[in-house]
């Protein structure tokens, strides 16, 4: 029997304002208003739902994050909440003590800024767990830090040269000191780690969709999908543990282009043959840099006190105008990691080359994360139709940009992070995510920051850069209506025809004295296609 939902109360949505009800059938919206209550009238198996002890409004989307390392990091050693190198040492020999059968200890997310320049020696894991192999990635997940074991197994030594998209860094006596920067050093390790059972990343990755459910998100971008993730994405919905919807991209190498566009086209393929109702693979990810934190994040003029250093682009231009034109031939959606203002318009150009090649067409290309944008090339984005997708939750002046990123960048150019007023004054389409485990993946704390620019002691008290704070009611339709827009997905308002995937605040945002105290509002309840999903962790 078709089910059909009333829901009056406290209804409110940032696009079309308070609403007096909505009629949900077959897990969709189908009328509003008096429209609805007009329609439910005679229906006698309704269902109907007052809300009153919260605010009921479209679910939120993350246009951008990394759920199975965010699952897998409740996996390993509880590196993320350790305040130093001697805690982190301490808390990978209790995790490698309590699994004494473990082949490799692997965890995630040291914080960079913890030694200088985020530096960190093998010798400190050494001194923890000296007989096994240890990796774990930082905050970042561009960088890894290893001990000795993990470095003889890699078969890395002082005479390894720097690989192709990687950096090797050494002590002074030429010695590997156990930092490794980017995909190219990093996958050194990685090629031979001891991977995951499959089991454990299914459960992972259901850990991670309760997570994003307990959060108010029904609709996650997987920003970086390789063949294995594939299988257990394909595995968790076979066994019908996806609770909320994933769209995936899957990740385009440059070291492997073009043999990898057959089998993203068999993993589009198989996952619309399996019929999922959360699951899509719409999207290839590229990345055009790295980051600003390890100085790989690709700029127009030099790097701080470093002349000639511009960082690295991952993709040589002309390869990745031709890779971005052959995915959007094939009638997948390009994605961009772009953090530099040379990476912004080496992607942009690439998106053009596309346009030129494949002719017009509904594409919504997005590029990630635009922390700096040279002026020229912020109009470009609307000419192109691009979507920026913002991390919120990064610009404000916290320890990571005082420690790491402005002393790179200098202080003028630091302040031109971020601009996300600049960009919505020019209509260009944004949406927001959060980059997890990267960085929070709760929407309410990066929407305090948008509307801010404010770290969680309200500094600074005027907010940095406060001429790019967002509005309320802005922030809200990035991580509504923004992520539904990239998600092309009739979804993010309450409409008649979106979907029926809302979530309960326990306060009216509008009541707030603040925005900045947007993060004290708890979510409530999610529901996905009309149906509350469970909030728990697995």
């Amino acid at each position: 029997m078709t089910e059909v939902l009333l829901f009056t109360g406290n209804l409110w949505c940032p696009t079309e304002g308070e609403v007096d009800a909505l009629l949900v059938r077959d897990g969709r919206i189908v009328a509003t208003g008096a429209e609805a209550r007009r329609r439910a009238g005679g229906i006698p198996q309704l269902r109907e739902h007052e809300i009153t002890d919260g605010w009921l409004i479209p679910a939120f989307g993350d246009g951008h994050a990394h759920p199975m390392f965010g699952g897998l990091e409740a996996e390993g050693p509880q590196v993320r909440r350790q305040g130093s190198v001697e805690e982190i040492a301490a808390e990978v020999a209790r995790w490698a003590d309590e699994h004494p059968d473990a082949p490799w200890i692997l965890g995630a997310s040291y914080d960079s800024s913890l030694v200088p320049e985020g530096l960190f020696d093998a010798r400190w894991l050494d001194a923890a767990v000296p007989d096994r192999p240890v990796a774990l990635r930082a905050w970042d997940y561009h960088t890894m830090w290893v001990n000795t074991r993990a470095l003889e197994l890699a078969g890395i030594t002082a005479e390894t040269p720097d690989p192709p998209l990687g950096e090797i860094p050494h002590r002074p006596d030429g010695s590997v000191l156990g930092t490794l920067r980017e995909w190219g050093a990093v996958d050194l390790v990685t090629a031979v780690a001891e991977p995951w059972p499959l089991e454990t990343r299914i459960r992972s990755l259901e850990r991670a969709a309760h997570s994003y459910a307990a959060l108010g998100v029904t609709w996650v971008q997987d920003a970086w999908v390789e063949p294995d993730t594939v299988e257990v994405y394909l595995a968790a919905a076979q066994q019908d543990r996806l609770p909320i919807r994933f769209n995936l991209a899957l990740y385009a190498d440059p070291r492997h282009w073009p043999d990898q566009l057959d089998g993203f086209l068999d993993a589009q393929r198989r996952v619309q043959e399996l019929g999922h109702p959360h699951l899509t693979a719409n999207t290839v990810k590229f990345f055009a840099d790295g980051v600003v934190e390890n100085a790989t994040g690709a700029l127009l003029e030099h790097y701080c006190g470093c002349p000639g250093e511009r960082g690295m682009l991952v993709w040589e231009p002309e390869l990745l105008a031709k890779a971005v034109t052959d995915v959007d031939a094939a009638g997948f959606q390009p994605h961009i990691h772009t953090i530099g203002d040379r990476a912004v318009r080496v992607a942009l150009d690439a998106l053009e080359a596309a346009e030129r090649a494949n002719g017009p067409r509904d594409r919504r290309a997005v590029l990630a994360h635009v922390q700096l944008i040279d002026e020229t090339d912020r109009d470009r984005f609307a000419a192109l139709g691009a979507i920026a997708n913002a991390e919120p939750l990064w610009s404000q002046l916290d320890a990571l940009m005082n420690v790491l990123t402005v002393p790179r960048l200098g202080q003028a150019r630091a302040d031109t992070q971020y601009p996300w007023a600049s960009l919505s004054a020019r209509g260009i389409p944004m949406s927001f995510g959060s980059d997890w485990p990267v960085s929070s993946a709760d929407p309410l704390q990066g929407m305090a920051v948008a509307c801010s620019r404010q770290t969680d002691e309200r500094e600074p008290g005027g907010g940095w850069t406060p001429h790019e704070r967002l509005p309320m009611d802005q922030a809200f339709r990035c991580y509504t209506s923004g992520t539904a827009y990239q998600a092309f997905r009739d979804a993010g308002r309450l409409t008649p025809g979106a979907d029926a995937d809302f979530a309960v605040l326990s306060a009216d945002p509008r009541s707030l004295d603040s925005p900045r105290d947007l993060d004290t509002i708890r979510v409530l309840q999610t529901w996905v296609a009309g149906s509350p999903v469970p909030v728990r962790t697995t």
